[in-house]
């Protein structure tokens, strides 16, 4: 958007280095759990709360508060302190739970994560700064799974293990992930925040859900991996989770462990709803999402 002369001034407020510093972009250190101070800040400006803790599990419950509501409190206060009058804000499909139901933007909400039930405070504290102030506008995405370069998350954890030929389904095969590529998502932000409405709140995963086979499948037709086909009972996965959490226990640190574990065994089956009522079109679908991200990597899915 810098390059296109959209913007005059782009500024990018983290407690990390950017893992792909942009050219034209100032990069400030600011932490969202504190009140937000920024020398020479722009008046009027358009801001995008992207913070968060999130890795689920990971964290001490109070921890995904801290940040994620506190966040939101200061980042709020901030905008009305330098005059914003739109604000993007980043939410997560794990306000709805788990679900093996159809789920569109209107619930039912049954968050079963400190992450997700901080993620709907957040939601909530966003709506009140637009309703302040009725020439406030206010855009709200809850993503899906996420995947593209520099994600580092499931999905290339996914990639890591069928490449290894070490992955294999805990307890089923056809367990729904609603999910994205991270493209279409700023695209979709983009569609979004173009529109006059005062307040728009969207899911955003590709219309057609897709199972985990589905998604092996994809990367493996793609990427030239071996297809996996073992699945693990539930016992014995769940049972192998906890001996890796006793090793963690003991000093040997894995990602592996039985709340992780579960957490595949569930469906996430969230549709976008809003965004097909916007009229908005979707580019890309996982294949060409999957392959989009294999490009840009080099074929490293990183």
């Amino acid at each position: 958007m810098r390059e296109h002369g959209e913007y005059s001034r782009i500024i990018s407020i983290d407690i990390c280095d950017s893992l792909f510093p942009a050219d034209g972009v100032e990069y400030v250190y600011g932490d969202v759990r504190r009140p937000i101070a920024l020398a020479n800040a722009p008046s009027g400006p358009e801001i995008y709360n992207f913070a968060a803790v999130h890795t689920t599990p990971g964290h001490e419950d109070w921890e995904y508060f801290w940040t994620n509501e506190w966040g939101a409190i200061h980042v709020c206060d901030f905008a009305s302190a330098v005059g914003a009058k739109f604000l993007f804000f980043s939410s997560s499909i794990s306000t709805y739970g788990s679900t093996e139901s159809e789920l569109d933007e209107e619930g039912p909400f049954e968050p079963t994560s400190a992450y997700g039930r901080s993620k709907l405070l957040a939601e909530a504290i966003h709506r009140s700064w637009q309703k302040s102030d009725a020439g406030r506008r206010l855009c709200i995405v809850r993503p899906g799974v996420i995947f593209g370069q520099g994600e580092r998350g499931n999905f290339t954890r996914l990639a890591a293990a069928l490449k290894a030929k070490r992955f294999f389904y805990p307890g089923r095969d056809d367990a729904i992930k609603s999910c994205g590529y991270v493209g279409e998502l700023v695209r979709s932000m983009l569609f979004t925040r173009d529109l006059p409405d005062a307040e728009i709140t969207y899911n955003f995963a590709y219309p057609n859900r897709y199972t985990t086979r589905e998604i092996c499948a994809t990367f493996c037709q793609l990427a030239n991996f071996k297809m996996p086909s073992a699945v693990i009972p539930n016992a014995v996965i769940l049972g192998a989770g906890f001996a890796f959490e006793i090793l963690a226990a003991l000093g040997v640190k894995t990602s592996i462990n039985r709340a992780r574990i579960r957490k595949l065994m569930l469906s996430t089956n969230v549709v976008p709803r809003k965004l097909a009522e916007l009229g908005y079109q979707f580019e890309t679908d996982l294949k060409e999402g999957i392959k989009r991200w294999h490009t840009e990597s080099q074929g490293r899915f990183e």
